[in-house]
């Protein structure tokens, strides 16, 4: 991609109104309190408008209501975040591939690898493996027998993917991730405990991306499976035979338990989970630090349960009054009864 643009061309490209100066160049993106006389800016959050008056960008993302009170070049975009989103990955260098196996990698010749791909050192590709065209896989990855690695995905570094395991096309994946381990199923036999067999595996589709140390478990009858542009942060854990619905995005230290059944366009924020064997409905938003514990099956609600940060001398007054909750339900009650004798 080009290292600078214009701003018309970049109007033009992305199907945004320019005003301002259309011959401008634009070679970067920065924030509006630290941008270039040479970058692009955006505001999408109001808290940020007063910084719009100093920015010394050459141009900034704006809405048209915002686009009035800009004292430099705008581009007007109805959701200016997503417009920044597109913009940026023009500047963004990204990693080429460069065509070729390391010669510390271990390919069993077995595997298939297509064309223009790139494995790194220490990689290893197990028996029945499929790699196709595009794919990089960076320094210390295994793909273990029969995993399968779809067209322009990348696997960035030290990931594992473990027997049978299905990664669609354009997915990335972050260093660390391990995609296909087993997943945590025991049956206590009186004394002691007896490992069920995980005979499933993951399958997951297309534009998807999983984040660092993020952990995937194999099914243990089925599959586990992850629909098209799934977003995984870092340090998740999605257990065996969760379904996660196509275009559901989920922050960090995020935790599913097994047999979780979540629907499409759902956020999860961090920190926040689901129990197993429940369904959650399309476009359902967990707040921080909460855990759906039922089924959701009212599509588009926001759920939250967490107690927010508060002076620690506060935290001890409100945890005295909980300690007295159950007491102070019986009392109730009893002047309930009460009423209602009196009211006979």
């Amino acid at each position: 991609m080009p290292a600078s643009l214009k701003l018309s061309e970049l109007a033009e490209q992305f199907e945004l109104q320019y005003r301002g100066e259309g011959d401008i160049v634009i070679d970067g993106v920065g924030s509006l309190s630290d941008a270039t006389p040479a970058q692009i800016s955006f505001l999408s959050n109001p808290a940020y408008r007063k910084q719009l008056d100093d920015t010394r960008a050459a141009a900034v993302i704006v809405t048209e209501v915002d686009a009035k009170n800009c004292p430099v070049s705008v581009l007007i975009s109805d959701n200016p975040y997503v417009s920044y989103a597109k913009i940026a990955a023009c500047f963004d260098p990204g990693k080429e591939i460069v065509p070729g196996i390391h010669e510390t990698a271990s390919i069993d010749p077995d595997a298939i690898i297509r064309s223009n791909v790139q494995i790194g050192a220490h990689v290893v590709v197990g028996a029945g493996c499929h790699v196709d065209e595009g794919c990089l896989i960076g320094p210390g990855c295994v793909m273990l027998a029969n995993s399968r690695l779809g067209s322009n995905s990348r696997l960035l570094a030290n990931i594992t993917l473990c027997e049978g395991v299905t990664v669609g096309k354009r997915n990335t994946i972050h260093p660390g991730a391990v995609i296909g381990a087993d997943g945590f199923g025991l049956a206590f036999d009186g004394d002691s405990w007896i490992k069920v067999p995980q005979l499933g595996s993951v399958r997951i589709g297309d534009d998807c991306e999983i984040g660092a140390n993020t952990t995937i478990d194999r099914g243990a009858v089925g599959d586990t499976i992850l629909e098209d542009d799934v977003r995984l942060d870092n340090q998740i854990q999605i257990g065996h035979n969760v379904h996660i619905g196509a275009h559901t995005a989920m922050a960090a230290l995020v935790g599913i338990a097994g047999s979780t059944h979540i629907g499409e366009n759902c956020l999860f924020a961090g920190n926040s989970g689901a129990v197993g064997h429940i369904r959650i409905a399309d476009r359902t938003t967990v707040s921080f630090s909460s855990t759906v514990t039922k089924s959701i099956t009212a599509p588009g609600t926001v759920w939250g349960a967490a107690l927010p940060a508060q002076p620690l001398r506060d935290w001890q007054r409100t945890l005295a009054h909980l300690r007295k909750l159950e007491k102070l339900a019986r009392r109730v009650l009893k002047i309930e009864k009460s009423q209602e004798r009196n009211e006979k």
